[in-house]
């Protein structure tokens, strides 16, 4: 059977006027595949550097990366989902912005029905990067109750999770953000201290903060303009975790420089090298569904928009206007 699903797209990069809604034919899925009806669906910057063209693609793109709705057909050998299921996801390939859509099953699970689609929606993406930062990338001499971390974008998706999961832990989350009250909003979330990265130098304040030692690990999903101070901000063999680029991608630099600032590590992560399995994919998403359903972890939905209103959505996401998570309603 084939059904009509709008989706956007883009036929060539460019800013959020190139997000066009295309009715778009949808079959059965094939061996491995999984059809789903969205009731949310996820937005993410991720999205923004793929309708940029910093991420190249195929044209014409369907955007999107994560979503959350109900499981209409399965196919052959998928054995972890069945019609009618609640589901989640975050998932290559792009594609959520849709009511309607096939997709591999890999990296969609089941839906705990104590979390809501909008949570679901929300949740998966920015959900499962909090979880490998703080529990998938630590520093050579390992993250323990009481050491300090910093985390940039403290008032965004990611970070209002980060923040809360940190705390959770035992860690002492330094928190920067763009203004006064987003640095507010990461303190109500759990961060210990904020730094409003406009009005005050940032790595001057984590040093009086940490007594001039500086923090363990700093993770950094603003680039361009954070990265030269954020490796200030580290101790001694501190792990620099640079996951994304919202100023920017980082210029090159000489590794020569990271010895005399005491000996440095530095990755650039990615969330989907960590879901390469249905096993690895189901184990972090058990533990994001476990700490949100105890309530340590709240995720936090600021926006909603129509699909119809992407282009908004997107102007928004770039002006760096949203807090917390924002979300598409079908």
């Amino acid at each position: 059977m084939t059904q009509t699903s709008r989706a956007v797209r883009i036929h060539a990069n460019g800013g959020p006027e190139q997000l066009v809604i295309d009715n778009l034919s949808v079959g059965e899925p094939g061996p491995g595949e999984v059809r789903i009806r969205h009731h949310a669906i996820g937005l993410n910057f991720i999205d923004v550097y793929q309708r940029s063209g910093l991420y190249p693609n195929t044209m014409p793109l369907s955007l999107g990366m994560e979503g959350a709705g109900v499981i209409e057909a399965v196919g052959e050998g998928v054995t972890h989902l069945k019609v009618g299921d609640r589901a989640a996801y975050a998932a290559n390939p792009p594609g959520s912005y849709c009511d309607l859509r096939v997709m591999p099953a890999m990296n969609v699970c089941q839906l705990p029905d104590a979390i809501d689609f909008e949570t679901g929606a929300a949740m998966m993406l920015k959900g499962l990067t909090a979880m490998y930062l703080l529990k998938r990338c630590p520093p050579v001499e390992g993250l323990h109750p009481g050491d300090f971390v910093l985390f940039h974008a403290a008032a965004g998706g990611v970070g209002l999770i980060a923040c809360q999961w940190a705390k959770a832990l035992g860690l002492r989350l330094i928190g920067t953000a763009g203004s006064d009250d987003k640095c507010a909003l990461a303190r109500e979330h759990g961060a210990e201290f904020t730094i409003n990265y406009r009005s005050e130098d940032f790595a001057a304040r984590v040093k009086e903060i940490t007594g001039g030692k500086g923090v363990k690990v700093v993770y950094d999903s603003v680039g361009k303009d954070t990265f030269d101070k954020s490796l200030d901000c580290l101790r001694s063999f501190g792990l620099m975790v640079s996951f994304g680029n919202a100023s920017g991608p980082v210029a090159p630099f000489a590794p020569g420089i990271l010895g005399p600032k005491g000996s440095l590590y530095v990755t650039r992560q990615t969330l989907f090298t960590h879901i390469t399995s249905r096993e690895r994919t189901q184990a972090m998403a058990d533990e994001l569904f476990a700490v949100v359903a105890s309530g340590a972890v709240k995720i936090r939905i600021d926006q909603r928009f129509a699909l119809t209103d992407v282009r908004a959505a997107h102007r928004s996401l770039e002006a760096r206007q949203t807090t917390g998570c924002t979300i598409l309603l079908p």
